[in-house]
């Protein structure tokens, strides 16, 4: 045998070795060593027990699980400990780090003022290197736009999600230049809401956003057109629940309201109208009929409409009604 033979018969009896050891350990870990029954873990009791003669191998060991308990799939998922979930409603989907505003140490104690300096030049490095070119840029301030607007209109989390999605889709198509940074963004969270059906008026949108009701409407078309997104047109009846809420009205008038607004619906009134001027003129028709105090005015701030609009749909709803009662 040459010396490179004999090496490698060698390495392969040593391996071999290893091999059978490693099986005998797995073998000795899944049989108990007095009767060779299968052993079980008894996590209550922190030990390994014999099935067949009851001899605890182990004991004492390590509980590497969480200190929660679930009962169902939901639950456990919302009490993961992995980490904040990835979400688009962040340029760097909350991957990156994020150094908080508070000026304290981990026990709740205010930090001295070299602390201080330090911290907040560690919070100006961080912000610098959360966006490294000026895509990135953009993305941070649009999504901090839809954000704003998206607290001030009261809209869930999953239209701003979706409405950061929207977004992102227009900055990958290249669908910003001549547009600003805002229009885009505003458009992108009055469609998100439209699908989500939570909509929001053109009115209410432009009241909070930084561009002019002219721009949103020409912004949002362009939008919907390149990402080819299907926006159903808004449905009166969405708008019914919010306005009764914010007139605190009863649960009667609501249904009444949308009583109102399928008759209107069955009689085609409703075609050509605009579904926040029905759904405000629903609501106080129902008012006047279920007697609860309401005045036009208070109605019109609530829907952002004028009191006109509400006088000439109110009539319109009340005979499409008297028309589609069963004589």
């Amino acid at each position: 045998m040459t010396d490179t033979n004999i090496r490698t018969y060698t390495n392969d009896r040593e391996t071999e070795t290893e091999e059978e050891e490693t099986m005998a350990v797995s073998d000795e870990q899944e049989h108990c060593p007095e009767c060779g029954g299968r052993l079980v873990s008894d996590d209550e009791h922190a030990e390994t027990v014999c099935t067949d003669c009851g001899l605890v191998v182990e004991e004492d060991e390590i509980d590497r699980g969480p200190e929660w308990r679930a009962f169902d799939a939901s639950e456990k998922d919302e009490k993961s400990r992995v980490g904040a979930p990835t979400t688009n409603m962040m340029h760097d989907q909350g991957l990156s780090t994020n150094i908080g505003w508070q000026d304290k140490d981990a026990y709740g104690r205010a930090l001295s003022s070299r602390q201080r300096q330090k911290m907040q030049r560690l919070r100006t490095w961080n912000e610098r290197f959360r966006t490294r070119d000026s895509k990135e840029r953009n993305l941070k301030q649009a999504l901090g736009e839809i954000d704003r607007m998206a607290s001030a209109l009261g809209l869930p989390e999953n239209v701003r999600e979706t409405a950061s999605v929207i977004y992102r889709r227009a900055l990958e198509e290249d669908l910003l230049p001549g547009r600003s940074i805002e229009g885009v963004a505003t458009a992108s969270l009055y469609a998100s809401a439209r699908q989500a059906g939570t909509p929001r008026s053109l009115d209410e949108i432009s009241a909070v956003s930084r561009v002019e009701k002219m721009e949103l409407t020409r912004t949002y078309r362009y939008i919907i057109r390149e990402l080819g997104l299907e926006v159903k047109p808004a449905d009166p009846e969405h708008y019914v629940p919010r306005f009764v809420s914010d007139l605190d009205l009863s649960d009667e008038t609501e249904r009444m309201a949308r009583e109102l607004l399928e008759s209107a619906r069955q009689e085609g009134v409703h075609s050509g109208k605009s579904p926040v001027g029905l759904a405000a003129a629903s609501v106080y028709a129902a008012a006047l009929l279920t007697n609860e105090k309401v005045t036009q005015n208070e109605v019109s701030e609530v829907a952002s409409i004028s009191e006109v609009t509400i006088r000439n749909r109110y009539k319109e709803l009340l005979e499409a009604s008297d028309t589609a009662a069963p004589a």
